[in-house]
């Protein structure tokens, strides 16, 4: 439909605009043609009167006092000269008038008023009107005449008035019509099939816009639409290449972990050789191919995305803070990294206990190994609290602090790893895990002073006594 369209709109909307401007012209219009009319009444009537005082008979013949009355189209005249009233013509006693108008000095809301009530009043009333006289002596003329020659010249005027502003509103829309559409609809048109071409194909850098528009307005918008249809390109063509070597990296993991863990076995019987160096080096080598077994682990397991949701159960805290802080103890075995906790031994948390002991497991480590990697002695502390209604865990280090390019993609695979070679998706997947909960995991600070490091999650509800 014609009107749904922002032409068809704009067309109408600008002839409504436009019909409404010439009405309220109109009003006054209409207003100032009676008064003219009134007046011109007046003043043939006025002459008429003269004419008729001027003669040299006493008496005016009936019939050209008639030709005069219809002249000036009344049916009395009164002049009043220095204070004297006169009957200058009269035809014959007409009926009372039924209104009285006193053109003198009238208010413009008086005239409109009384106009509109000539437009209204079908029937031919009979009407008095007083007003100044214009030609020789000053005085005042009251005549009296009938409304339907005034009302039908009002319709005349008010009918040419409407057919004049009709036209005017049509020409005026209609070249507003054209200027719309060749300076807002058709740009708009232009960026709309942009958009749809570049729906279709999103990777075909041939259909972003190139911005063309010489309005600022519509100038900016297609700056705006091809600045991201630019970054949408690119993002769909980094995650396709994520995409690839995601699969090519879940490939040589699984291959490659069936090499390891047949490497691990290997070396597990190197630990009862008799010679001294060789079972002094056999932890060191089975410790550096369980962490790499490990790592590929972790990528077929992001890769897989089939992390299961959690089972959630309420639980102490501490119990499983001390298991995380002696497991890490043993594997790491790193005599410069000191592990203590500060959880209290009442306090319990609402989550998988398993997943939660992955996360601070990664977190512990992490902040194990970048003490270990900065050659001096350190802490590493895990604390808890509960507070409005939320747990809260924080595992701290001592150690140099995280680089700014992994606070940066801190949470980003294969971007945010902290160690040399290391991968990043440790972080990753602990982020995952507690946002799997409902909670955050998030940094809280990383300085030359440490690292901390804290988890969020909704606390379990109180036990009943």
């Amino acid at each position: 439909m014609f009107l749904r369209t922002l032409s068809g709109r704009f067309l109408a909307l600008t002839i409504l605009f436009v019909m409404i401007a010439e009405i309220l012209i109109f009003l006054p219009s209409i207003a100032r043609f009676r008064l003219d009319y009134l007046q011109n009444r007046l003043d043939l009537a006025q002459i008429a009167a003269l004419a008729s005082l001027g003669s040299t008979e006493d008496l005016v013949p009936p019939q050209l006092e008639r030709e005069l009355l219809q002249t000036a189209d009344v049916m009395i005249v009164v002049l009043q000269r220095d204070g004297v009233r006169e009957l200058a013509l009269f035809d014959k006693m007409p009926q009372s008038p039924v209104v009285t108008y006193d053109i003198r000095d009238p208010s413009p809301w008086a005239l409109i008023r009384s106009a509109g009530r000539v437009l209204i009043t079908p029937e031919n009333r009979v009407i008095r009107v007083i007003g100044e006289t214009r030609q020789g002596t000053e005085g005042i003329v009251d005549v009296v005449l009938n409304e339907a020659p005034l009302r039908k010249a009002l319709i005349d005027y008010g009918l040419r008035i409407f057919y004049l502003s009709l036209v005017i509103s049509v020409a005026t829309a209609s070249l507003l019509f054209l200027s719309v559409q060749q300076l807002i609809v058709r740009p708009i048109n232009r960026v709309i099939a942009h958009m749809v071409a570049y729906r279709d194909n999103p990777e075909d850098t041939t259909r972003i816009i190139a911005p063309a528009s010489g309005t600022r307005e519509l100038n900016d918008a297609e700056n705006a639409l091809h600045d991201l249809e630019v970054r949408l390109t690119a993002a769909l063509r980094q995650k396709e290449r994520l995409a690839a070597l995601g699969r090519a990296v879940a490939k040589i993991s699984h291959d490659l972990r069936n090499m390891l863990t047949t490497a691990q076995l290997l070396v597990d019987s190197l630990e009862a050789s008799p010679d001294p160096r060789v079972r002094r080096i056999a932890p060191k080598l089975v410790g550096s191919i369980s962490r790499a077994v490990a790592l590929c682990d972790r990528t077929l397991a992001y890769g897989k995305a089939e992390e299961p949701p959690p089972d959630i159960e309420r639980f102490g805290l501490a119990r499983l803070v001390n298991e995380v802080l002696e497991a890490e103890r043993q594997t790491l075995g790193a005599e410069t990294v000191t592990f203590t906790s500060a959880v209290p031994d009442r306090l319990c948390v609402r989550g998988d206990p398993d997943q939660l002991f992955r996360v601070l497991s990664n977190l512990v480590r992490n902040a194990a190994q970048a003490i270990a990697a900065s050659s001096r002695p350190g802490t590493v502390r895990i604390e808890a609290e509960e507070s409005d209604g939320r747990s809260f865990i924080r595992v701290s280090d001592t150690g140099p602090g995280l680089p700014p390019k992994a606070r940066e993609n801190l949470f980003q695979p294969f971007q945010g790893g902290v160690r040399q070679g290391g991968s990043g998706l440790g972080l990753v997947i602990a982020e995952e895990i507690v946002r799997g909960h409902g909670g955050t995991l998030s940094l809280e600070v990383s300085d030359e002073q440490g690292t901390t490091f804290a988890i969020s999650l909704p606390a379990p509800p109180r036990e009943r006594g």
